[in-house]
């Protein structure tokens, strides 16, 4: 007999899909997870999330299901150009609030778009342009410039402005002129240091979940799921929030196969704001490209230079051989080496740091970047931290990595493991079944 799962969550990948099952009826229970390779290059995902499906049933007995829920990060994600007035204001401004989302950013530009940018955005192709520039009642002539040529491209992508509030009405007549969908959003720098980042966050997520069947190797997906799909990033930063709502300020990082997510909600302490240059959101997220432990797996090998050879006397057959999920306690070894380079480099780069100038009075600072001295928790989430023993203490060692003046997290932190890897399905859970998801998160967490 067939037992009944209240919803699936599945999570697609760009090298692993997982599905997880839940029971939210009194109180929410996580019943199992079911994982298999993405099959985003074989032209159908739904093989792929068929097999996880299939492997979830292996360990929890056959079932039906009310309802599946999904986020993805296969196909390349969610793939965003962002064109603004000013890099360190509008665009800086935009980016936050499109990564924040949980976008993969392809193009950023500042002021008017040249030739050479245009053909750059008909290559890549996005799923979605955002367009800004002008704090209210400032420039117009730079937003305006640019959505006429963006409209001319006949693109069809879905635009989102979130830029001066005088050029709305002008804004929505040239791209309603050129039959493409345009989202007006609130100014995402509204006036000088002052961000506004979620309504462009929120909206970017909303359009993304209309038009994500039209990516590729993602059409047929909506066949087997019931509710809206999430970029997998987005979903990490709904649970961060979630949680910073509940415990207070943190830190996640969650190690893939192709990148390094930093996730942190954090104010910053009083203190060190006043010092600060430019204002940064409340939540945030970088995503480096070029960190992952198993696409970029040279790279990282690469960055730790003669040390890996030291470590490991056949590094060369390892690096060359690796798996998506390694298999042996030597791969599992060599892979939380590569993590650990990883994680060092995220956080730095992620994480602001204090300036020293010579003004009229002496010897000044100020700051520039993230503030994370106020973090309390860090998080790990992702394949390495759930799956792999001793993950743990790559997180312990972060304040250590600390090289002079970058404002990392106090060595008080405390760390805490997303054990049963569902971080990104209850961020998905938690915009239909927020208090299910946060009970569920802080069970997987141990708090």
């Amino acid at each position: 007999m067939k037992r009944t799962v209240d919803v699936l969550v599945a999570e697609i990948g760009s090298t692993t899909t997982t599905v997880n099952a839940f029971n939210l009826e009194g109180t929410p229970i996580f019943l199992g997870q079911g994982m298999a390779p993405t099959t985003v290059l074989e032209g159908d995902v739904n093989v792929g999330l068929k097999a996880a499906i299939e492997d979830l049933k292996g360990k929890i007995g056959d079932f039906e299901y009310k309802e599946m829920l999904a986020c993805s990060s296969a196909a390349g994600g969610l793939k965003m150009t962002v064109h603004g007035l000013v890099y360190d204001m509008t665009v800086r401004a935009a980016k936050e609030a499109a990564l924040g989302a949980g976008a993969n950013i392809k193009l950023i530009t500042a002021g008017k778009l040249r030739r050479t940018d245009l053909e750059k955005i008909k290559e890549i192709k996005p799923n979605i342009i955002l367009l800004a520039g002008g704090v209210d009642y400032g420039d117009r002539e730079t937003a305006l410039y640019n959505g006429e040529k963006l409209a001319e491209l006949k693109l069809n992508v879905p635009v989102i402005y979130a830029g001066n509030i005088e050029n709305r009405e002008e804004i929505a007549y040239i791209f309603k002129e050129a039959g493409q969908e345009v989202y007006i959003v609130d100014n995402v720098y509204p006036s000088i240091d002052k961000l506004n980042v979620e309504p462009t966050r929120k909206m970017i997520q909303q359009v993304f979940e209309k038009h994500i069947i039209t990516a590729p190797g993602m059409s047929r997906v909506k066949e087997l799921v019931t509710g809206n799909i999430i970029p997998t990033p987005g979903a990490v930063m709904e649970a961060c929030i979630l949680l910073y709502n509940e415990i207070g300020d943190l830190m996640a990082l969650d190690i893939g196969g192709a990148t390094t997510d930093v996730h942190s909600v954090t104010e910053g302490s009083e203190e060190i704001q006043k010092m600060t240059v430019n204002p940064e959101p409340l939540a945030k997220r970088t995503v480096e490209g070029d960190l992952g432990v198993f696409v970029n797996s040279r790279n990282l090998f690469e960055l730790w230079g003669e040390e890996v050879y030291k470590k490991f006397a056949n590094a060369e057959e390892l690096i060359k051989n690796i798996k998506p999920v390694p298999t042996t306690d030597e791969e599992r070894e060599f892979v939380l080496f590569l993590a650990a380079k990883a994680v060092e480099i995220a956080v730095k780069r992620h994480a602001g740091k204090m300036v020293s100038y010579f003004g009229p009075t002496g010897k000044s600072f100020y700051v520039e970047g993230r503030d994370l001295t106020a973090v309390k928790w860090i998080i790990g989430t992702g394949g390495v931290f759930t799956r792999l023993e001793g993950s743990e203490e790559l997180l312990k060692n972060i304040n250590d990595k600390a090289p002079g003046k970058e404002l990392y997290p106090p060595s008080s932190a405390k760390v805490l493991i997303d054990r049963d890897y569902i971080m990104a399905a209850c961020g998905v859970l938690s915009k239909k079944y927020p208090e299910e998801a946060l009970r569920l998160l802080k069970n997987s967490l141990g708090i």
